[in-house]
């Protein structure tokens, strides 16, 4: 197997190997990926985090030997964070693995990157409600991006992927694959800040997931990363008033 690292901050993962195609996911800087095969431009990978996969540009990415990172759980922690790759800056978002940097600096074929950030060490955050907003709201008016998963856009899964990532719970990647783990909360009066709510449509499929922060509210990306009521029915768009999302299940991991 070869292995390889992306090196930008949010490399595209498409549906197919070309640029007019639709971007199912991306890597960010420094995850590591499965090489799965090439085309063109482009090199077929597999994410090493939730084992995803699509086409992201070869020009992006750096072989490795080095095998995917296990137990590396320390993130970036700010919004956005600033490092040098090859002197020059490039500015990274608030999740961003950093497993791969040995005391605040990586090389990697001919990439030397330094950073002096913030960090955050997921195998000891606790999943408590501060701790829980604290990293949920940062994302707060982030733009909603179909396949995003990082502040400078993110989908509704991509969302609650990150926030999770940040107290050592991984999920898969897209909302009705996160629907299948956890346990069943049978009633929204019972749900906690953490819980998952996911909503479907009209042929009962799941194509929507929020975040809840207690048993009559959600934040979720929905046009941008926001906060709305939430009822038995699903939710509604605290500005406009009109019901958008149709709520199928609760769940605790």
């Amino acid at each position: 197997m070869v292995f390889v690292v992306c090196m930008v901050a949010a490399s595209p993962m498409r549906r197919e190997a070309t640029h007019r195609s639709e971007m199912v996911s991306q890597l960010l800087f420094g995850e590591q990926a499965e090489v799965l095969g090439q085309s063109g431009d482009f090199t077929r990978v597999r994410c090493c985090y939730d084992q995803y996969e699509g086409w992201c540009q070869t020009n992006q990415l750096q072989q490795t030997d080095r095998l995917p990172e296990k137990s590396g759980l320390l993130l970036s922690a700010e919004w956005a964070s600033k490092l040098t790759i090859n002197d020059a800056t490039m500015w990274v978002s608030m999740g961003t693995p950093l497993s791969l940097f040995d005391k605040g600096t990586l090389q990697l074929g001919s990439y030397h990157a330094v950073y002096t950030g913030q960090t955050w060490d997921a195998a000891t955050a606790s999943f408590t409600e501060a701790l829980i907003k604290q990293v949920a709201f940062t994302f707060l008016n982030t733009p909603y991006l179909w396949g995003g998963r990082s502040v400078f856009g993110i989908d509704c899964s991509g969302y609650v992927q990150q926030v999770y990532r940040f107290f050592n719970k991984p999920l898969p990647r897209d909302a009705y694959q996160q629907a299948e783990p956890g346990e069943v909360i049978g009633f929204l009066q019972e749900a906690v800040c953490g819980d998952l709510a996911f909503f479907d449509n009209e042929e009962g499929r799941i194509t929507h997931v929020g975040l809840m922060l207690d048993a009559s509210t959600i934040i979720h990306s929905s046009g941008k990363v926001r906060i709305d009521p939430i009822d038995q029915a699903g939710i509604v768009n605290a500005e406009t008033g009109e019901r958008t999302h149709r709520l199928r299940i609760i769940k605790r991991y």
